[in-house]
């Protein structure tokens, strides 16, 4: 079978230990990015099997159109970035595990970049090598603080269990479900939305990004945080209403954020203002970028392309799909 692997950024999935169980195939990976529809059916013109990690390239009508040897598109968790009725129509079948695991490597990370903030790391850091000692800033602690968590899923629930090991006072914000469940693990529920923004000594968001979640957090919600507090955002950059998050860390409400995603990603050549800004913190969406987290999620797509190949096509999202194959395809199971 001919497979492909997209948007390998570190040449890293050959390395993994997963990679052994499709090495018999004809295995072809990118690490380079595009969006661009002609070079991609270019690329994909042979592929059978295509393997995505998580949402870096969308694969649209346009696309599909042109891959006529494609069968089965493989990944993990959700699919804002696949036409699943493109799909469909032609008979691709998208397997995609969303079962509940929780992704660690995006919780640590969150973590990481909290501390890196308060404690202005990476402008100590770049201050040394440029030659200069402790500079002016004095960094903020975070025990007795209030981290305030919105939405209280897999990857909040997690940061909100570092936040109490620190000794941080956390407060939950979100959907009355997730609300539930924070209170019932014996954390505090904010008052309000308002009062969440404005007594929060950090928020740190866990959306998921959907039609309506996106841009849910405005330009009022910033203003309302205090000129030292934090705005961590691990989940997705469309949480946020376009071009507020600048205009408020200019305006100093709040007074820092922490970034690991961006509203169109790679970002390249330092195109983004955030990365202008001292008081922002950014990471090129390095959440889920750890060996563990991409041995699991490979493996899960190695399975579902292996599972097809097999005739037993698992977690497809698009089952119609199997029946258009089907019905298209030369006796004796699935082509």
């Amino acid at each position: 079978m001919n497979i492909a692997i997209l948007d390998d950024y570190q040449d890293t999935i050959r390395t993994l230990d997963c990679f052994g169980k499709i090495a018999h195939h004809n295995v072809t990976v990118w690490k380079d990015h595009t969006k661009d529809v002609e070079v991609l059916s270019d690329r994909l013109k042979n592929t059978e099997a295509l393997a995505l990690l998580r949402e870096r390239t969308p694969i649209r009508e346009p696309l599909l159109n042109r891959l006529q040897n494609l069968r089965i598109i493989s990944q993990v968790s959700a699919y804002p970035h696949i036409d699943v009725a493109a799909c469909t129509k032609r008979g691709v079948i998208l397997s995609s595990n969303t079962t509940g695991h929780v992704s660690y490597g995006t919780a640590e990370l969150t973590w990481g970049l909290l501390i890196a903030a308060l404690r202005r790391i990476p402008q100590e850091v770049a201050a040394l090598k440029a030659g200069r000692w402790q500079t002016s800033t004095v960094g903020l602690g975070v025990r007795g603080k209030t981290l305030g968590i919105y939405g209280y899923g897999r990857v909040g629930r997690v940061v909100a269990g570092y936040g109490a090991a620190f000794g941080m006072n956390v407060e939950v914000w979100g959907r009355e479900s997730t609300i539930s469940k924070a209170r019932a693990d014996g954390y505090a529920i904010s008052g309000s939305k308002e009062k969440f923004f404005a007594e929060s000594d950090v928020v740190s968001l866990h959306i998921r990004l959907t039609d309506e979640t996106r841009g849910m957090i405005t330009a009022s919600d910033l203003a309302r945080m205090q000129p030292t507090a934090l705005l961590l955002n691990t989940s997705r950059a469309g949480l946020i209403e376009p071009g507020a998050l600048e205009a408020a860390l200019k305006s100093g409400r709040p007074g820092m954020a922490a970034v690991d995603v961006f509203e169109e990603e790679p970002v390249l050549e330092g195109r983004h203002p955030l990365l202008a800004m001292d008081n922002a913190v950014c990471t090129p969406h390095l959440g889920y970028v750890a060996r563990e987290e991409l041995e699991r999620m490979f493996t899960m797509i190695f399975d579902q392309i292996l599972a097809y190949e097999r005739g037993q096509p698992s977690n497809v999202v698009n089952p119609e799909a199997l029946r258009v194959r089907k019905a298209s395809a030369p006796a004796g199971g699935i082509q």
